[in-house]
């Protein structure tokens, strides 16, 4: 009894099973935190698998080297391509996925970036989700950050104005960043959440 006892004890702590009450939906930003609802949430999740997929059948590299990120049916595009046809390719791709209403395209060439560049852009990630984080007036898990060429792209949901400004100030606080792109959408602005 006491060995049954302990492999269920270890399986929930493995698992997580019951110990937090929220999870992450996909990958980005959890269910806890996340307004929209469960609906959106798995049309979201089926449009970013979808084109994971078309992206992976068509080369197998795409499927580590590019990253899409969907938040209302608005897909958010990161990675890095060897040539600019490639860019356009997926761009296409993002556009043809069943349910989309826009495309951001943040895919950048290699070449253009180096190993210093890439270690900068991954330090300004890092130091900006530290930020994020440890500022109590932002959900941090609802946002995907990518850092190219010392350009910060912001993803994500605001819960009001004044988080979807914290997070943009926040961002332009870290030292070496040239530029930020928000691509930060308001509770009120996710299309169901319309009258």
């Amino acid at each position: 009894m006491k060995k049954i006892t302990s492999l269920i004890f270890l399986f929930l702590l493995i698992t997580n099973c019951g110990t937090r009450s929220f999870s992450t939906f996909g990958k980005g930003v959890s269910i806890g935190f996340d307004p929209r609802t469960v609906g959106m949430q798995i049309d979201d999740t089926i449009m970013q698998k979808s084109l994971i997929a078309r992206l992976t059948l068509t080369e197998k590299k795409y499927f580590l080297s590019i990253q899409a990120e969907v938040l209302d049916g608005q897909i958010f595009l990161t990675g890095k391509v060897n040539e600019p046809e490639e860019k356009i390719i997926i761009t296409k791709m993002a556009w043809e996925t069943k349910g989309v209403r826009s495309v951001k395209n943040a895919i950048a060439i290699k070449g253009q970036s180096n190993f210093k560049s890439t270690a900068k852009d991954i330090l300004i990630t890092s130091q900006l989700r530290t930020a994020l984080i440890f500022n109590k007036t932002i959900k941090s898990g609802n946002y995907t950050l990518e850092t190219i060429n010392k350009k910060v792209y912001i993803f994500g949901i605001a819960m009001d104005n004044e988080e979807k400004k914290a997070v943009i100030s926040e961002a332009k606080k870290i030292y070496d960043v040239d530029d930020v792109v928000p691509t930060i959408y308001l509770v009120s602005e996710l299309s169901r959440n319309k009258i």
